[in-house]
């Protein structure tokens, strides 16, 4: 619908006024009152005069009506307009900080390219270091007051309106350059100012602050493509560590082309299927049978060349594809599971972003019985970073599994945020000690002490222990004498192609 015209009550008031005094001034130039008496009493017998009468009341009443209607439209009119205006403003500002957002971040760039040529300029892109671990551990609510905090802080150093909000914890300041004005220097400011501990409900929170920048016109006369640049130093900088500020560098441009046509391999990968689990043996320490296998993504890019978990499954999360890559590892892992020995678990790791999708169980069940894997032959794996992504969600999710025969397992225990309280809260039916611990406990004996209390913890709650990463006959020795229940690592066996794994599996039945 057209929005009306702030004035349009005024101007229909006008023309009424006009219709009138056209219609007056014709009755003062023909003498109509007379005339129309004169009719009157010509035509007696047909009432005339008393229905004028009542016509001339109705149209009274009718002017006042419409006076008060012409009022009231007038005012739903300006409401109307303001709430135009609002609407206007949430389109294009944050409504958390009240930032002008990327809509307008783009009107600013538009009007940056006209003025390349005379005036200098650079753009910097600021992420926030930190702010993921102030959501896990105090919740999403003292997130939100650290933004709006960071964002006065920036608007105190730029009154001028050009500190924009385009999501989450990233934000973009547009400066005019002045004389020779020292970038690097004005963004070491910038983070200081961030770094300033902030207070909220009690709690103190601190937080950091990575920062690239770009100048215009020298690294791109262009301000959309500055951003760019100045995105790819800020991811640069936040490679290097905390509250770094980096220029934007041509080979920085290589870098994310490289990640851009990365991403673009992942996804053909996950097309075309060369994305597969291998796996690795869990073994019983006490009888030395394989008692299940882990599943791990593994990607041949070429042959006999393999891309890295630690570099493909980050970027799967960062696209958004890790829901999908991990679905179709999981549909695949169980149709493996099928032709090992009837006793032995399939292993699969649940990613933070699966934990917080409320109908998981359901998917996971689906895929079982379509495959046609048993229930109590799949154990999920899940870290504690992960419980507290989103803690309700995590909960109603994992109740559902435990409750339909899944077991979960607990991994990567002791480098999480609250080990305790997460065995607390969840039903879980294994423990898994994290390599870090495994690695030094023979030499260092705070290792070994906390190594020593995760396995007695595990005897006292009825959950069995695995140990990861070992590597060593000694630390798999000095496991099985403190009673740890199953055993991972190089040395018990290295992550294999379903291929490989069943020659294993045949061997042992033989």
């Amino acid at each position: 619908m057209p929005s009306m015209h702030p004035n349009r009550a005024k101007w229909e008031a006008i023309v009424w006024l006009l219709a009138f005094a056209l219609i007056y001034g014709a009755a003062f130039f023909f003498n109509g009152h007379e005339a129309i008496d004169a009719l009157f009493v010509s035509q007696e017998t047909y009432n005339l005069d008393e229905i004028f009468t009542a016509l001339t009341i109705a149209g009274g009443l009718g002017l006042i009506y419409s006076v008060l209607r012409i009022k009231d439209m007038h005012r739903e009119i300006q409401l109307r307009v303001t709430a135009e205006k609002h609407v206007d403003w949430i389109a294009c500002h944050d409504p958390l900080t009240e930032l002008p957002n990327r809509r307008l971040l783009e009107v600013a760039l538009l009007k940056l390219l006209t003025l390349s040529h005379t005036q200098r300029s650079a753009i910097f892109s600021l992420d926030l270091d930190g702010f993921k671990k102030v959501n896990d551990l105090l919740g999403h609510e003292h997130g939100d007051q650290v933004l709006k905090v960071v964002a006065k802080r920036l608007c105190s150093m730029f009154p001028e309106d050009n500190v924009y909000r385009l999501g989450g914890d990233e934000f973009v300041v547009v400066v005019e350059r002045k004389g020779n004005q020292d970038l690097s220097a004005l963004g070491k400011r910038m983070v200081v100012a961030i770094s300033k501990p902030i207070a909220i409900n009690g709690a103190t929170v601190e937080i950091g602050a990575s920062i690239g920048f770009a100048r215009i016109p020298e690294d791109s006369a262009f301000p959309a493509e500055a951003i760019q640049y100045s995105d790819c130093a800020m991811y640069a900088a936040k490679k290097i560590g905390r509250n770094i500020v980096k220029a934007f560098a041509p080979e920085m441009q290589e870098e994310l082309i490289k990640k851009i046509q990365m991403e673009a391999d992942l996804k053909l990968a996950m097309k075309l299927g060369k994305i597969r689990p291998y796996y690795q043996p869990l073994v019983d320490l006490k009888t030395q049978e394989v008692v299940g296998y882990e599943a791990l993504a593994r990607w041949e890019r070429e042959p006999g060349k393999f891309v890295s978990p630690c570099e493909f499954i980050p970027l799967a999360e960062n696209a958004g594809l890790i829901v999908e890559l991990t679905d179709q590892l999981f549909r695949i892992a169980c149709q493996d599971a099928l032709s090992w020995p009837p006793h032995t678990v399939l292993s699969f790791n649940i990613s933070p972003v699966q934990l917080s999708d409320r109908l998981l169980g359901l998917r996971i069940l689906k895929v079982l019985g379509e495959v046609g894997l048993p229930v109590h032959r799949l154990e999920l794996e899940v870290t504690e970073s992960a419980l507290i992504n989103d803690a309700e969600t995590a909960r109603h999710v994992l109740d559902d599994l435990v409750k339909s025969g899944i077991k979960i397992a607990l991994d990567d225990f002791g480098t999480g945020y609250s080990s305790l309280s997460q065995l607390s809260n969840y039903q879980f039916n294994k423990i898994k000690i994290d390599r870090s611990f495994v690695a030094s406990f023979e030499e260092c004996d705070r290792q070994e002490k906390i190594v020593r209390a995760i396995i007695a913890l595990g005897i006292g709650l009825g959950v069995k222990i695995t140990a990861e990463g070992i590597e060593d006959a000694s630390q798999l020795r000095r496991l099985q004498d403190l009673g740890c229940d199953i055993g991972q690592g190089y040395l018990l066996g290295k992550p294999r192609p379903i291929e490989e794994t069943l020659a294993v599996s045949e061997r042992q039945i033989a």
